[in-house]
């Protein structure tokens, strides 16, 4: 019988609510442009954190500062992209390709850290591949990736970046502060992309509003349970939690109307297979590690 902590509780819970935002962001998207309301929403979230924990805004460390701005601008980046992707694709579509970011992880340790993947995350590497190829061109089986493709793929890069500093930084500051830092900043990097993206402050809607609202809420409560539970949880039980998302995702997006092709929810279940396969290991190597 599966038996969850009430970190690893929490995790589920911000998986599902995470998992329905794409069809929010997606119909604000009607009315903004990506880097506007990314910032608005960020910017909303952190002055939220803020409020609900005035008493412990005191005292920021350094590495608070330093290591939430860095996370902020990965938030900022990540979020942005995904937006955009969103302009063009579908929810569920976009829920899939973004879950990349899981087999991305130990990619990206190797490349920064010099860490070689281990046996699994290599086949999961490979299972998602496969599921990209059915994902973004089901029809011919090949890739044939739009635009919103590629910046959802690039969104799933960042999104890794974000869990890795995360990861190194848990143990080490107060899950309240740097989270306001986080969404502070990344709302800042976000607004400060518009001239540089050429984008236009939109005329007032109550949709973007709202849902910018929404979002900010949605997000203040994402991040700063990540932070908390990422101090119980390890990366690797936390990764696999969150393969969840998509499902979520998916399940939100086929109630609303989306009809993914065959071919393409084979392609999205294999992505799938491919975050959980990664993050296997074999039980001498838990022993060898202590168990994660």
């Amino acid at each position: 019988m599966l038996k969850f902590t009430r970190h690893e509780l929490a995790l589920i819970a911000i998986t599902i609510v995470w998992g329905g935002t794409f069809l929010v962001v997606q119909a604000a998207m009607t009315v903004s442009g990506p880097a506007f309301f990314v910032g608005v929403r960020f910017l909303t979230a952190g002055l939220i954190t803020c409020l609900l924990f005035h008493k412990a805004m005191r005292g920021f460390t350094r590495t608070e500062i330093v290591g939430g701005s860095a996370i902020g601008f990965t938030l900022a980046i990540g979020y942005g992209l995904q937006t955009y992707g969103l302009q063009t694709i579908s929810s569920s579509q976009s829920a899939f390709l973004t879950a990349l970011y899981v087999p991305i992880v130990p990619l990206l340790q190797w490349m920064v850290l010099g860490r070689p993947p281990r046996l699994m995350s290599w086949v999961g590497v490979v299972f998602a591949f496969v599921g990209l190829v059915l994902l973004a061109g089901p029809d011919a089986g090949t890739i044939s990736l739009s635009s919103g493709e590629i910046a959802t793929i690039l969104c799933a890069v960042a999104v890794a970046a974000e869990i890795i500093l995360i990861g190194r930084l848990a143990n080490d500051v107060d899950s309240r502060r740097i989270t306001a830092v986080q969404l502070l900043s990344g709302g800042v990097f976000s607004l400060l992309a518009m001239p540089v993206t050429g984008e236009a402050i939109p005329e007032f809607s109550w949709i973007w509003a709202g849902a910018a609202l929404g979002m900010g809420f949605a997000s203040c409560i994402i991040q700063l349970t990540m932070n908390w539970a990422q101090k119980e949880v390890s990366p690797t039980r936390a990764t696999v939690i969150y393969a969840g998302e998509p499902v979520w995702a998916g399940i939100f997006g086929r109630i609303a109307g989306e009809r993914l092709p065959a071919l393409a929810l084979l392609g999205a279940a294999l992505i799938v297979v491919g975050v959980i396969v990664s993050e296997l290991q074999p039980k001498k190597s838990m022993r060898d590690r202590g168990g994660e």
